[in-house]
């Protein structure tokens, strides 16, 4: 049998590679994987500037799998990755990527779980480490010849790492790792931070730029939806009945929005289940193999649980609650439209969220057009078609097989043929409104406008800079707060602090609340059950290359 020559089998990959790349379905590489791959099967260093949800990860975990000799048990490549949820994501795609490759060992190694497993699956010669920063400086601190073998080091998301503060901890990296290595580095943006390390870490290196933030969404058709927070469920029920969509992704900030807003889903009779950060990691994976075979149709998540989602079947996405920044609605909305398929993304926003809304406009350059709630009509109308649509098929051989039942009953009944109709589709309806009165009742009352708000009535609206001067917010149930000696002196952001404690302490995002850094201070707030061993674990923790040092606040 002839090869194909076009493809993957183009780059002349390890054949167990090919198969296990088409295994997944993926039969074209995408942009970056078509300039990068050759590059680094080469062994030159390379500069990749992409967006997530190009395919960046196949693009350098394919060629590198290719360079790895299974044979050696030793550490040969390197991947670091900002965060537990990316490192993880990583690792889980060379596992893929090498399933036919008999020999390879890929670990992962991330804060929040314990070290010696780790260190031991290192020396015990796994060939690929994924990590982060911050925990793999810990091994280098009990072992700093772990990494003495390592000959492809990967950055994933340079700027990412640098913005969490993990320069201090690169620079530790690099000097552990043979001058000869080969590295490679991605980011979506080249600030000159970026440019520093290449300038210092990299030999000659090749570049490779890919779309532009901008260009990673105009693909998507967007639109937004203003309403009330109370009458979010609601909204998504009516959206749901007119939305002509194969699979959907929901996200919302919290866990357990995930589980609240799933289960309404699911009371409706829809197929849906929740993913989010305290959900085992091959509980994860049975979700995502449901909605890629169409076993599920929806999933609510968080942003952490769905970073790197990839399921083709993906036509919509509802961003139920607002994103934190721009960055998450663009890495949101990129679940749907990938590889230049079509895709829809719908954002509901409270009259309070206006401000953040134009922030995304101004950020991405795109307006997100207002649409309206469906009217009653529209969801007759909907649920006749859907109706219809189940009916169509069965009408054919209907009155050869069921006539004489049909005459039967109703003579039993006593009633008109439209009588005993009128009866069976009332039970084949399930009872659901068909009328528009009965539908009317139903719908939310979402503004029409976007209401002023009552600080903009009063005059000038305070700065978040004004409001967290104030007496502190007073705790939600269940939290504590703590507080740090790092601020914005330091040169200290709340997302480094978030990102330090992501990444050490093994949370999910949801469950650290308000971070508010002052000039010689910040204050976090994170869970009071387990608050103890979570400082612990974040003892040596280290920040812009100084100790964390967090502490419970005591404001009295």
């Amino acid at each position: 049998m002839t090869q194909e020559t076009g493809g993957f089998a183009a780059f002349n990959l390890n054949p167990n590679i090919l198969a296990a790349v088409a295994a997944t379905g993926y039969e074209e590489p995408s942009a970056i994987q078509h300039q990068s791959i050759p590059i680094i099967m080469a062994g030159h260093d390379m500069i990749g500037q992409a967006q997530t949800g190009t395919g960046k990860t196949a693009a350098f975990a394919l060629p590198i799998l290719h360079r790895i000799d299974p044979a050696k048990r030793e550490p040969q490549a390197l991947i670091l990755a900002p965060t537990r949820e990316l490192a993880l994501q990583v690792a889980t795609a060379f596992e893929t990527y090498a399933k036919q490759m008999p020999g390879v060992t890929v670990v992962a190694v991330y804060g929040g779980a314990p070290m010696g497993p780790q260190l031991k699956a290192i020396r015990n010669g796994a060939q690929i480490v994924v990590a982060t920063p911050g925990r793999l400086c810990d091994h280098l601190r009990r072992d700093e010849k772990v990494l003495a073998t390592v000959n492809h080091l990967v950055l994933d998301e340079a700027d990412e790492m640098l913005k969490l503060g993990f320069m201090d901890d690169l620079e530790v990296i690099f000097k552990s790792l043979p001058a000869t290595r080969q590295t490679v580095l991605f980011s979506a943006t080249l600030p000159q931070s970026i440019r520093a390390i290449a300038e210092r870490h990299l030999r000659d290196p090749q570049h490779v730029k890919i779309q532009t933030k901008t260009q990673t969404v105009t693909a998507i058709e967007q639109a937004h939806l203003l309403v009330h927070a109370d009458q979010k469920t609601s909204a998504v029920l009516s959206l749901l009945e007119v939305e002509d969509f194969d699979a959907l992704i929901m996200f919302v900030r919290t866990k357990q929005a995930t589980l609240d807003l799933a289960s309404a889903l699911e009371a409706k009779g829809y197929k849906a289940a929740a993913l989010n950060g305290d959900i085992a990691q091959n509980q994860r994976e049975r979700v995502i193999d449901s909605l890629k075979d169409g076993r599920l149709d929806i999933v609510v998540a968080t942003d952490v649980a769905a970073r790197g989602l990839d399921v083709p079947r993906i036509t919509h996405v509802f961003n139920v609650d607002m994103p934190y920044d721009p960055e998450s609605y663009v890495h949101r909305i990129g679940r749907t439209g990938r590889a230049g398929r079509e895709g829809r993304a719908l954002l509901l926003v409270t009259p309070r969220e206006r401000r953040m809304l134009q922030v995304i406009e101004r950020v991405t350059g795109q307006k997100v057009a207002e649409v309206r709630l469906p009217d009653a009509q529209a969801v007759l109308d909907a649920r006749i078609k859907k109706l219809t649509n189940s009916l169509t098929p069965l009408v054919a051989d209907a009155e050869s097989t069921h006539g004489d039942l049909l005459d039967r009953l109703i003579a039993d009944i006593g009633c008109s043929p439209r009588a005993l109709a009128a009866a069976l589709l009332r039970k084949a309806t399930n009872g659901q409104a068909l009328t528009l009165a009965a539908i009317e009742r139903e719908r939310p009352l979402v503004p029409n406008s976007a209401p002023r708000e009552r600080s903009e009535r009063s005059g000038d609206r305070p700065d978040r800079g004004d409001r967290e001067r104030r007496a502190p917010v007073p705790l939600a149930e269940g939290r504590a707060r703590c507080r740090t000696a790092l601020g914005a002196r330091d040169g200290i952001a709340a997302k480094n602090l978030l990102g330090a404690i992501l990444n050490e302490g093994g949370l999910a995002r949801e469950a650290i609340g308000r971070i508010q850094v002052r000039d010689s201070f910040s204050l976090v707030e994170l869970p009071e059950v387990g608050l103890e061993s979570l400082l612990a674990k974040l003892k040596d923790t280290r920040v812009a290359g100084k100790q964390l040092k967090l502490r419970r606040y005591r404001e009295d």
